[in-house]
């Protein structure tokens, strides 16, 4: 344990551990040493153990945990840094209108190419000191390093990030419905091609290719389609928004919260909270036109009531 700690007082922290934006720095540069070096001590002792008595892996487990722990705090912060930089970006999708009508070019949003080329400096100043070779050979062995680990949880909340906040954009005319599955196609690719292969991150992915056909489908379609099953409920509620007349007022806006502060509050959350603040606006919505004498509700009142009381409600029981 003294080596440990001997180690772990090498390491550097602070703020410039968590640049993100200039070229690696020689501390950055140490920190990934260490790191590789204690996984690879990891890994031959883990390796060491096999076949011997199960005393010996009961004795050395906790020291073991330790080794992997000061590994993964080597790197660990220069992964949040970009995740949030990345979904400040993100985050700018809020700023641009999908509303109008004019014809789409072959171009991804201007967000988003903000994004790809934080993605692509990341991998090129950062990843590749850590994971050497093709990312498309990332199979079992390398899945299972810390900056594999690491690179996946990134690309998995790039990817659910990017679903949620695109699935609040209202107003939403067909022209940008067809923004939206072109900024879709530029950051899959991105994503495969620099952090991690999508198509293993699992059901973040499967989210992702759930949301194209989900823009263009018919509202009548809704609440028998098997993509359902493949997105968080809140996306699918928030998404009918964008459908609803305005005075049905998104959460956000209801709650006069900023695009972050709604996405820090979805984070603190589960789908059952979500659900109830969505409730509280559609309830809302109902006391105004039965205030005015009206006699029918929005069909896509209607539907969210449905699919709410279906996917959460449903769910739980």
């Amino acid at each position: 344990m003294t080596f440990l700690f001997v180690l772990y007082v090498q390491t550097f922290t602070g703020l410039d551990i968590r640049q993100v934006t200039g070229p690696i720095t020689p501390q950055q540069l140490k920190n990934f040493t260490l790191c590789l070096y204690l996984q690879d001590v990891h890994a031959r002792i883990s390796s060491m153990l096999v076949g011997l008595p199960t005393a010996a892996p009961e004795v050395l487990s906790a020291s073991l945990g330790a080794v992997y722990g000061v590994a993964s705090d080597c790197i660990t912060p220069l992964f949040k840094a970009r995740v949030e930089k990345l979904e400040s970006y993100i985050l700018q999708i809020h700023d641009q209108s999908f509303a109008c009508e004019d014809n789409v070019g072959d171009d991804c949003s201007k967000y988003m190419e903000e994004v790809q080329k934080l993605i692509v400096h990341f991998q090129r100043e950062f990843l590749s000191k850590l994971l050497p070779g093709s990312l498309s050979a990332a199979g079992p062995v390398a899945g299972q390093s810390i900056p594999a680990s690491l690179a996946r949880r990134m690309a998995s909340r790039v990817l659910l990030f990017w679903v949620r906040h695109a699935a609040m954009v209202r107003p939403l005319s067909e022209s940008g419905k067809l923004q939206l599955i072109h900024d879709i196609s530029e950051l899959e690719l991105v994503v495969g091609q620099t952090l991690f292969p999508v198509e293993q991150l699992g059901s973040p992915y499967r989210a992702l290719r759930a949301f194209r056909p989900l823009l263009f489908l018919k509202t009548s379609e809704f609440a028998s389609n098997p993509l359902l099953q493949e997105l968080p409920p809140s996306v699918i509620l928030h998404h009918l928004y964008s459908r609803a007349p305005e005075e049905l007022e998104s959460p956000m806006r209801q709650s006069k919260l900023s695009p972050q502060q709604y996405s820090l509050w979805l984070d603190s959350q589960g789908e059952e909270q979500a659900w109830k603040g969505i409730k509280a606006t559609l309830d809302e919505y109902a006391a105004k036109v039965k205030a005015r004498g009206d006699k029918e509700f929005s069909p896509i009142y209607l539907l969210m009531l449905q699919l709410g009381t279906l996917l959460i409600e449903g769910g739980q029981a």
